[in-house]
């Protein structure tokens, strides 16, 4: 993990803490906790009534305002103190379309408008939330939108990508490039032919789910600056349940970025496609002026032991999931989102700054709703948190977190090399001792009696079920996959980064773990050996469509994987005790070579003793398979899940350099 955005630090100063000191409360344990429903405004057309929950305020204001920016307040209101921390006050009257920010003061100090922790819309880069009718705000048909069916989180293939990443490139054919609604335009004219971008590119490909980097308003894009090249990841929060404005084709009028979310989602519904939402809970972009620290000082964040605020997200700051009000905050955040918006899933940045309480709140909620939606998260932080290791969300702690998922960093550095040292190769580039962490990675993180020797063993096996493991080889966090292979084999010839490029990516498709694949590594997308490219331009960051012509042999392998898999339930069995009882590691292998059979016909597989070997040797490699006559469906580079590529008889076979054979009786 490395920071995604770069903060100037500010001057630590916890003034919560001051003020716990002037005698109010003891403790952040002490705050009161609200019960019911937190709602900072809540619109009818006779009247709007404003609440925020400020327990260590000493007077509360809200500022209303005929615009999203610029401008003096039409109307400054006082808020009365009332129970569970909240101040509150009633308007009569119709607000629609105003704007608020309301004004805390604390300890004799104004602490700076903000729109609330809790505004469901806003203006121009989120500085002031609006008032409105969400019911407004539904696209045509919103109501009769469902999520995909999903029988089962083994079934799950997921697909990161970023908005503009994904659409910005001139040559796809998509008229909002960039945009929440780039994936709602069915049919791209693209002017490469017939080829297919867009929400179409995501049908042919196959994949489940779509995990959408940032969509909440974050603070690095200036959204009255869109004509200026901008760019960022958007690890950055600022308005948590609001979504970002750039990705809107207005940002000035609050009802359409959240009219274009919905559209983008039902769209994709209708495609038969989950979504799943980057959600960055463990940080915000800027701590002072931060809406938590205008709002009530020093709660939400975590201090040391100075007194000064934490900084396990490498960001600047760490928020407290802990407490009662930060943990009831995430908790009702995910609900809304699911509830509003109908989002799918939830992928948690820095997931291990968060505790075990919190997050297993979460799951619980969000199970109520509906126990189909995925949660999963990178189980680290980039610093040590301020709370015991043993109490955080950490992978390693992932066995106490009942259906939650956690990214496999031991499956990726095995196959690709060391996060740490991009120059760095492994199982792919033919470098020995790396097969136990490829057996781990197939075997979806379960314990398993095959997975060590005596030389070469992973740390722990720390998942409980194979849902809970993603198996990837690259995400939007590093170089991709591309880059990757040529920074660790830069004399390699195209011929032989393709082949290694479909090996990894046939580690990654066979897992029992849920797969994940970065979006545009299956046309082989480039970021031109950067790294770190959180805001890099779009020459770095957008995948050029081109490639899907020029690689299509990839493109098309990665479909036919996609495609096995879907239809070979022995390739997602989803429970340890099977994983454990029909994969079997095949003996007498040599160095850069892992072999495995899926014995009989595991969940009623029709396929029988499914057999996989990865081959990262770069000669060919041989092994002794059972007597009698085997049906291929992927050799040397070219796969066929439906017609197959012919048949081969038992014994001594052979297994081409840089490539993967798979094969059943």
């Amino acid at each position: 993990m490395k920071l995604k955005h770069l903060l100037i630090l500010p001057v630590l100063t916890a003034v919560g803490c001051q003020q716990m000191q002037q005698g109010k409360y003891d403790s952040y344990d002490d705050y009161p906790v609200v019960k019911g429903d937190w709602e900072e405004m809540t619109y009818t057309p006779q009247s709007t009534r404003f609440a925020l929950w400020a327990p260590t305020a000493e007077e509360v204001n809200v500022k209303l305002y005929a615009a999203g920016e610029g401008g003096e307040p039409s109307q400054v209101l006082a808020l009365k103190p009332g129970d569970d921390g909240l101040w509150h006050t009633m308007v009569e009257g119709d607000l629609n379309g105003q704007f608020y920010t309301f004004d805390v003061k604390v300890a004799g100090n104004w602490l700076g408008d903000t729109p609330g922790v809790w505004a469901k819309a806003v203006g121009v880069n989120g500085d002031r939330a609006a008032i409105i009718d969400l019911n407004v705000t539904d696209p045509e048909g919103w109501e009769q939108d469902t999520r995909p069916s999903l029988k089962s989180f083994a079934d799950i293939i997921l697909y990161e990508m970023h908005h503009r990443d994904f659409s910005i490139d001139s040559l796809s054919g998509i008229e909002h490039r960039g945009k929440f609604l780039a994936l709602t335009e069915e049919n791209a004219k693209t002017a490469l032919g017939q080829q297919r971008t867009g929400i179409a590119h995501l049908k042919e490909l196959g994949v489940t789910h779509v995990h959408i980097l940032p969509s909440f308003d974050f603070s690095s894009v200036d959204e009255t600056k869109l004509d200026q090249p901008q760019y960022n990841w958007g690890y950055d929060p600022k308005n948590y349940n609001v979504p970002e404005g750039s990705y809107s084709t207005n940002p000035f009028d609050p009802a359409v970025r959240i009219r274009e979310f919905k559209q983008m989602v039902m769209a994709l519904h209708k495609a038969g496609i989950r979504v799943v939402m980057d959600v960055v809970y463990n940080h915000t972009a800027v701590t002072e002026g931060s809406n938590f620290e205008r709002t009530v000082p020093g709660y939400f964040y975590r201090q040391t032991p100075e007194g000064k605020f934490a900084n396990a997200s490498g960001c600047g700051n760490e928020t407290a999931s802990e407490r009662a009000m930060m943990r009831k905050f995430m908790v009702e955040s995910v609900k809304y989102w699911v509830e509003e918006y109908h989002i799918d899933g939830f992928r948690f940045d820095l997931m291990g700054i968060h505790d075990l309480g919190t997050m297993r709140a979460i799951r619980q909620a969000l199970d109520e709703i509906d126990p189909t939606i995925y949660i999963y998260g990178e189980g680290w932080a980039a610093g040590a948190p301020q709370l015991p290791a043993d109490s955080l969300a950490m992978k390693n702690n992932i066995d106490q977190l009942e259906r939650i998922a956690a990214f496999s960093d031991e499956f990726r550095d095995s196959l690709r090399g060391p996060f740490g040292n991009d120059a760095q190769g492994a199982f792919l580039a033919g470098l020995k001792g790396h097969e136990a962490g490829i057996r781990f990675g197939i075997a979806g993180g379960v314990e398993h009696p095959q997975v060590n020797d005596g030389e070469h063993q992973v740390p722990k096996f720390w998942a409980l079920q194979p849902a809970q493991f993603i198996s990837y080889v690259s995400c939007h966090d590093d170089m991709c996959l591309a880059d990757r292979l040529k920074a660790t084999m830069p004399d390699a010839s195209l011929e032989v980064r393709k082949a290694l490029h479909k090996l990894a990516e046939t580690a990654v498709l066979t897992s029992q773990g849920v797969p994940f694949i970065f979006a545009g590594d299956e046309v082989m997308r480039d970021k031109q050996g950067v790294h770190n490219s959180y805001n890099s331009p779009d020459s770095i960051n957008a995948i050029r469509w081109a490639l899907k012509k020029q690689n299509r042999d990839v493109f098309d392998y990665v479909c036919g994987l996609i495609e096995l898999r879907k239809a070979h339930p022995a390739f997602r069995m989803g429970d340890a005790k099977l994983v454990r009882e029909h994969l079997e590691f095949l003996p007498g292998t040599e160095d850069n070579v892992v072999a495995f059979c899926l014995k009989g016909q595991p969940c009623g597989d029709t396929w029988s003793d499914i057999t996989v070997v990865l081959n990262a040797r770069d000669e060919a490699t041989t092994l002794t398979l059972p007597e009698g006559s085997w049906q291929v469906v992927c050799r040397d580079g070219r796969i066929e899940p439906t017609r197959g590529l012919g048949t081969m008889q038992g014994g001594k076979v052979q297994v081409g350099a840089r490539s993967a054979l798979i094969l059943h009786r």
